[in-house]
């Protein structure tokens, strides 16, 4: 027979027991909460640290161009593309400047776009290739190129006035007044140049310049001054000595006084000069008991000693040059040398002499001055959106965010 199954008594929970429970899972409800917000706020402390350090500072503007703002992050990624591609030394300028055309060319309706597939193209001509984020760069480099090709192409003439120009540079006025009369007793324009001038071109081509239009020797010889007599003068005058402040030339005049010496070594001081004849004005005020350091410190082209009133230190004899020699060597203290010339100097300044052999006012460009012409009226062009007042440019970078740009350009290039 099967046993009658027993039904257990139901355990009655007591009043007691039930706020036991209660109380219990109050506490545990209470720990998790708090486990929570513990979790919550380790996340907010490293994910607040990122968004400050990192997403925060890639989103502020650091440079503008009228209404146009540039990011940190678009700084980063123009810095990224030097390292990668050499494209500029100062990438605000290059944005900057990138941006100031596209707007000059905009403003000013001259007509030149630049299309989305052309863009594509000009990426592709990048090795590596470039991605998309430098669009902008693209584009900047195809309106210049249109800007030749195009507008300039218009702007600079086939043909204009033009000078064919003799002419050469000497030390000083002395001398530009020896070689005039020397011309008008016959002798070669070209040979004395090529014999006595102390700028390259007109050295080497025997004084004759060529035939340019205006705007090209000034570009040729960095200085103006020979294209500024050629173009206001008569043809075969030639020219009185024209005086040049900023071209270099490379011979100079030394005049040293010896301090101290011993067997092995001199202490010297000395002045640099641009020409004989100045030279000789110096030594005869030294010789009239001018002071040596403040005429040094006035007049001598000396970069390393004229700050030091002319004092070049203890010399080695051995590294002394030899025209220096025999002075260092056989010279008392308080001894002024005499005139040394230093044809292995660099000083600036002197005179041209120039003659207008010809002029023709229609006279065709050559293509390669053409495309000079153009370069330097693009460049001009340039100039002129940066001297604009209404173009409103600012950058906000100061030394510790162009560091921290530099840093994580640096850290992002691949090597």
């Amino acid at each position: 027979m099967a046993k009658k199954k027993v039904e257990k008594p139901k355990r009655e929970i007591t009043r007691r027991q039930r706020s036991h429970w209660q109380r219990q899972k109050e506490r545990q409800r209470r720990i998790l909460i708090v486990g929570i917000a513990v979790i919550a706020a380790v996340g907010g402390i490293l994910g607040g640290g990122w968004y400050t350090n990192e997403y925060q500072p890639l989103r502020q503007t650091v440079i503008r161009v009228n209404d146009t703002e540039f990011s940190m992050r678009y700084y980063i990624d123009m810095l990224e593309l030097q390292y990668i591609h050499g494209v500029s030394s100062d990438v605000v300028t290059f944005i900057e400047q990138g941006e100031l055309i596209r707007q000059g060319v905009e403003a000013e309706n001259l007509g030149i776009t630049v299309s989305d597939s052309e863009i594509d193209e000009e990426l592709k001509n990048y090795d590596p290739p470039l991605g998309r984020k430098y669009r902008d760069v693209a584009r900047a480099s195809i309106l210049t190129e249109k800007l030749l090709s195009e507008h300039f192409e218009r702007e600079i003439p086939l043909s204009t006035e033009q000078r064919q120009v003799m002419a050469m540079f000497l030390e000083s006025e002395d001398q530009v007044a020896e070689v005039r009369t020397r011309l008008e007793n016959g002798e070669d324009f070209g040979q004395l140049a090529g014999e006595l001038s102390l700028e390259v071109f007109s050295k080497n081509d025997n004084g004759d310049l060529g035939w340019h239009p205006r705007g090209i020797l000034s570009e040729l010889l960095a200085t103006s001054v020979p294209e500024d007599y050629a173009f206001a003068s008569e043809v075969g005058v030639l020219s009185r000595p024209l005086q040049d402040e900023a071209t270099h030339k490379g011979v100079g005049y030394w005049v040293i006084e010896m301090l101290e010496r011993d067997e092995e070594k001199a202490h010297t001081r000395a002045i640099l000069l641009g020409s004989e004849q100045e030279a000789q004005g110096i030594m005869a005020r030294l010789e009239g008991g001018e002071d040596f350091a403040g005429l040094a410190e006035e007049f001598s082209q000396d970069i390393g000693s004229r700050g030091e009133g002319g004092d070049m230190g203890w010399l080695e004899s051995e590294d002394v040059a030899a025209i220096f020699k025999d002075f260092m060597l056989n010279s008392e203290p308080g001894e002024l040398s005499h005139l040394i010339r230093d044809d292995g100097a660099r000083t600036m300044g002197g005179y041209w002499l120039v003659k207008v052999v010809d002029r023709d006012d229609n006279r065709k460009i050559e293509d390669d001055e053409r495309e000079l012409l153009k370069l330097k009226a693009l460049d001009e062009w340039i100039a002129s959106l940066w001297d604009n007042p209404e173009n409103e440019v600012e950058d906000y970078l100061d030394s510790e965010k162009m560091a921290w740009a530099i840093e994580r350009a640096r850290r992002n290039v691949p090597r």
